[in-house]
């Protein structure tokens, strides 16, 4: 493994050297390893054998492991490490009749992932190229081979191909432009399931004959089945055919909110058939293997709640309690429902239930606490604010034990990144590292989140791009305003499109002081990870199956004046605080030049910015040692900078 390299540039003639920094090991350091060794084995799923498969990470990168057959029931039973890849691996899919298993893994963060089988102890690598991003998309329902994308003929484009385990000959169905991502298949194979991805607010689905595997793939037949309104765009997902194969379950935003639809395929008719959910926002939706049942999830208030219906009647299957929080369904395979629950005092613990069961879902995993407890970690708070144009914020707040309102302390802002993203109340290692060290932590869903529908959602959108680092700022305004924090005692904090709002943030919080309508900043500091500072440069630069995505967000290459206008690069004179920079050297989706960029402008300046950069690492920091280094660091920042709250 790479050792990460802190480095402090200086600026010498036209080059920059480096000089690496060394950090001692203190009390702050094992506080962070303390909470960043907290783990949970996640994304389990049962072979036919009844053995178990999760990733964890021990070792310090993620990996796949084995828990026997007769060491389930115990939910702590012995692992036997599968896997070994350097750089760890992405995910892994079983087979419908639980016997193959497939992995997916990049190296060092680069995110363009390769297939390899399992056999037994054996992994062989069998499709993917070290430049190629390749994913799995969907298995046959006989299990002989699965249909997957990849990039390989433009980096632009995702065509689906098929491979079939017992020859390894690879089939391509589909070879349009765009990214496209097959959802199901027919029971008979003949027919195939697609999404063409344009933006968040902008998907289609298309059924595809596929019967023939000798017709050009450039020149199939698509059959639209998209569930919008005539003349305007919606955000539509696959949740898949319904027994027979005739008609199809979709979920779509024109109506505001994500809600599930039935379309018929020949004669087009479309029906909601389960109005008792139209009121929530529809996270996810998928039909079972067999056919007989759909899960729903929901997105309530940021919470995650699960639904469980049989097919094709739509009725309801009463569900055992199941523990408030972030709730995600793992698997669910021969009626075996497994889900995973996440909240501040559960890590990530999966359970799992057979369907029609009179007993209690039995925990399949179990967290290492690694010596801490749990259950006296702080639960986030749900507030709501309104932002300078009347729009009502939501986020959520974590305050130290033992904090008293009226005695400000430092806040964290911390921004999501996305930008369609939401902050839930999942556990939350770093946030509780900062309670633990007496700072208050506030997490607001910004417009432009997802969570809360497509108006709110498209409300930042190209040149209402600013309109979001508002909202930003706003949320620190209210924290004084409120009595939590001081002004200047607060520091933002963001990553990938999070890092970008750490930065324009800072930015407008200046320029409210220079037009007279703030006395003094807000902000004190600045921790921007994995961050656009740049949006012209990061455009011609990211992978070139994100650039089209991101244009239809943040403006087109073809609008230069606007996306100079909201770099923040460009306003650098206006970054009057301390700023802590991390990223890694092999990220494709926010390359290491926007870090650099800032960088070397505060140090022209005469600025000493603190400065993270990890050979190994991509969008961020996958390795544990590298999370410790890099949240030992920024620890370290935040007292110096804005003050420790710590009790």
């Amino acid at each position: 493994m790479f050792k990460p390299v802190i480095m402090s540039f200086a600026i010498i003639a036209a080059g920059v050297v480096t000089q690496p920094l060394v950090a001692a090991p203190d009390q702050v350091q094992s506080l962070v390893e303390q909470f960043l060794k907290v783990r949970t084995p996640t994304r389990p799923d049962f072979a036919a054998d009844g053995s178990l498969y999760v990733i964890d990470f021990p070792d310090g990168t993620n990996q796949l492991y084995k828990v026997s057959s007769g060491q389930v029931a115990d939910a702590a039973g012995k692992m036997t490490k599968v896997s070994s890849f350097k750089d760890g691996i992405g995910s892994f899919s079983i087979s419908p009749d639980g016997k193959q298993v497939i992995l997916a893994a990049a190296e060092g963060g680069n995110e363009n992932t390769q297939l390899y089988t399992l056999n037994g102890t054996t992994i062989t690598r069998i499709i993917g190229a070290p430049k190629v991003v390749t994913s799995l998309s969907t298995w046959l329902f006989d299990s002989t081979g699965f249909i997957y994308t990849a990039n390989d003929t433009s980096p632009s484009d995702f065509h689906v191909s098929l491979w079939d385990l017992s020859s390894g000959a690879q089939t391509k169905l589909l070879a349009k432009s765009g990214q496209w991502t097959p959802g199901a298949t027919s029971r008979d194979t003949k027919k195939m399931l697609v999404e063409e991805y344009f933006s968040a607010s902008d998907s289609k689905v298309y059924e595809v004959d596929i019967a023939d595997r000798t017709t050009d793939p450039a020149k199939r037949t698509l059959k639209e089945l998209t569930i919008h309104k005539d003349g305007s765009t919606a955000a539509n997902n696959i949740a898949g055919y319904l027994p027979g194969d005739t008609a199809v379950l979709i979920t779509s935003d024109m109506e505001g909110n994500s809600r599930l639809y039935q379309k018929d395929v020949e004669s087009g008719k479309v029906s909601s058939p389960i109005s008792a959910l139209d009121k929530f926002e529809i996270e996810t939706a998928g039909v079972s293997e067999d056919q007989k049942h759909l899960v729903v999830v929901t997105n309530e208030d940021g919470y995650g709640v699960v639904h469980l219906y049989t097919l094709p009647d739509f009725k309801e299957v009463k569900l055992p309690a199941i523990e408030k929080g972030v709730v995600s369904v793992s698997s669910f395979r021969d009626g075996m429902l497994v889900w995973t629950v996440s909240n501040a005092r559960s890590a990530n613990v999966s359970y799992a239930w057979k369907v029609g069961s009179t007993d209690a879902p039995r925990a399949v995993t179990k967290a290492d606490t690694n010596g801490l407890n749990l259950a006296e970690f702080p639960l986030p708070e749900l507030v709501k604010f309104k932002s300078f144009d009347g729009v009502e914020i939501s986020a959520f707040m974590y305050l130290p034990p033992g904090f008293k309102k009226g005695s400000p302390i430092p806040f964290v802002v911390n921004y999501h990144g996305g930008p369609e993203g939401q902050f839930r109340p999942l556990f939350d290692r770093t946030s509780q590292i900062m309670a633990k060290l007496g700072f208050g932590v506030l997490q607001p869903n910004v417009r432009g989140s997802t969570g809360y529908g497509r108006d709110f959602q498209m409300m930042d959108d190209y040149k209402k791009r600013w309109d979001s680092v508002r909202d930003g700022v706003d949320a620190a305004k209210w924290l004084v305003s409120s009595g939590y924090a001081t002004a200047g005692k607060m520091s933002t904090f963001g990553g990938s499109y999070g890092g970008f709002m750490s930065v324009a943030t800072l930015v407008e919080d200046q320029e409210r002081v220079d037009r007279g309508e703030q006395r003094t900043r807000l902000f004190g500091a600045g921790v921007d990870i994995v961050g656009i500072v740049n949006m012209k440069t990061f455009l011609e630069q990211t992978s070139g199956y994100r650039r089209k995505l991101r244009e239809s967000e943040y403006g087109p290459l073809s609008d230069p004046e606007f996306l100079t206008s909201i770099s923040s690069i460009n306003k650098i004179d206006k970054i009057q605080v301390p700023m802590m920079i991390a990223h890694g050297l092999n990220d494709p989706r926010v390359p290491v030049g926007e870090a650099m960029q800032l960088a070397v402008a505060l140090q022209m300046r005469g600025d000493n910015p603190e400065l993270v950069f990890c050979p190994d690492e991509g969008h961020g920091f996958a390795k544990l040692p590298n999370r410790i280094l890099f949240n030992t660091r920024m620890a370290k920042f935040l007292i110096k900078n804005i003050g420790s709250g710590s009790r």
